[in-house]
């Protein structure tokens, strides 16, 4: 595991774009997953900066991203699809139907994750880039006493609803499920990109990246994959040793 912390934003923001974009020079058709919420929304910008400016295409990249809130249409603005457009996507020359979301409005949520693990299978993601909330969820891979490995519909906890509130004009507005990939999908990466902001997350940091490996703190599992780059401002970071 490869900690770095920074000393400002921008710092952080410049490495892991330039880290994305490496992967997508460096493979002849790279994955990669992608990650929603504040915390990458000034990697997305470098990105879509460094597209524009140094002239990096996206058009033979594929990207799959961890999650989606179940209920919300694609065009609905709290949706993460929406996000991805907003943020990235209508910005870069990445094919729009080579972006994946899991289906939130999915009529069957079971046969939905069942088709959203076979295409990660058949297209294995080369870089996964990971926030982390603040009871050491990745993707919604909530605390649990067992860990659910492949794709699932999971029942959003109180904390992270009221964490996301902040988007939602309202708390009855924030859904109460999700899909996303499973700790054991997220594993399955080539490379594991853990970004994490701000003094709020430095408890957490701590736990998960030198605590003991438990399904209490979902992220703590990341301490078992071989190549792991960890990215923290000094606030977030503040804690370790």
């Amino acid at each position: 595991m490869d900690i770095k912390i920074f000393d400002s934003a921008q710092e952080l923001d410049a490495f892991a774009a330039d880290l994305i974009v490496s992967t997508v020079q460096n493979k002849p058709n790279p994955v990669l997953g992608l990650a929603t919420g504040s915390t990458p929304l000034g990697i997305y910008a470098k990105i879509v900066e460094m597209h524009r400016r140094q002239n990096i295409s996206f058009e033979h990249v594929t990207s799959f991203n961890l999650d989606e809130y179940v209920g919300l249409t694609p065009d609905n603005d709290q949706s993460y699809a929406y996000y991805m457009k907003s943020h990235l996507f209508a910005h870069i020359d990445i094919p729009f139907d080579r972006t994946f979301l899991p289906n939130g409005m999915a009529e069957d949520l079971v046969a939905e994750c069942t088709r959203y693990d076979s295409m990660l299978q058949e297209q294995p993601v080369d870089l996964q880039l990971l926030g982390l909330g603040h009871n050491g969820h990745i993707g919604f891979n909530e605390p649990a006493e067992a860990l659910t490995g492949g794709t699932h519909a999971v029942k959003l906890k109180q904390e992270t609803r009221e964490a996301n509130a902040r988007f939602f004009a309202s708390m009855e507005e924030v859904p109460e499920l999700a899909i996303t990939m499973g700790v054991g999908s997220i594993l399955k990466a080539n490379h594991i990109l853990l970004v994490v902001r701000g003094a709020d997350k430095a408890d957490i940091v701590k736990q998960a990246l030198t605590g003991p490996i438990t399904t209490d703190v979902p992220a703590s599992l990341l301490q078992t994959h071989p190549r792991v780059t960890v990215l923290l401002d000094r606030e977030a970071g503040r804690k370790l040793a």
